[in-house]
């Protein structure tokens, strides 16, 4: 009887060491985001000019929404120009770029947007509750919103010229 309760145990932690190696090797960019296709999460902050930044005003533009940080290099500072050019490229088509700063002090975020001249609006998340809402594991993170308000896409770390074209393209 003692023999057969040895092999228990081990033959138990197979399939959760299973699981765990399995989720070691998924990237977490390849995740698909379960708020793509649903309304996207109004929010109001206070920008870093000290104007309001709400959702709701921006409804009948397409909106992205991207979520960063001073201290996130390198993919922070690899995107804040990808992002700039996207304002200033396709702000005439009813695009808006919105950045939301968290977890940082208002200091090195007024630098950060400084240093990369970003003339979008740039807001802190005081407390992280629209990150929360917007289910953000890490910075940076892009949400790219449509017209009617509904999330269209996400995407996971430094955004590029090619991810936001085609995306923006798709959505225009």
């Amino acid at each position: 009887m003692k023999r057969r309760w040895r092999w228990l145990l081990p033959l138990a932690a197979v399939p959760v060491l299973a699981l765990l190696a399995y989720g070691f090797v998924l990237d977490p960019r390849n995740i698909p985001s379960p708020l793509v296709g649903r309304p996207a999460a109004a929010f109001t902050l206070t920008a870093f000019d000290g104007t309001p930044l709400a959702l709701d005003p921006l409804r009948g533009k397409v909106v992205v929404v991207n979520f960063w940080a001073s201290w996130c290099n390198p993919a922070c500072y690899d995107e804040a120009p990808v992002l700039e050019r996207a304002w200033r490229t396709y702000r005439d088509r009813g695009v808006v770029v919105v950045g939301i700063d968290m977890q940082d002090t208002a200091e090195a975020a007024r630098e950060f947007i400084r240093r990369f001249e970003l003339t979008f609006p740039n807001a802190p998340d005081p407390g992280g509750k629209v990150a929360v809402e917007y289910g953000v594991y890490g910075v940076p993170e892009t949400f790219f919103v449509d017209r009617a308000g509904t999330i269209r896409a996400k995407h996971v770390g430094a955004v590029t010229d090619e991810v936001i074209r085609g995306t923006l393209e798709r959505l225009l």
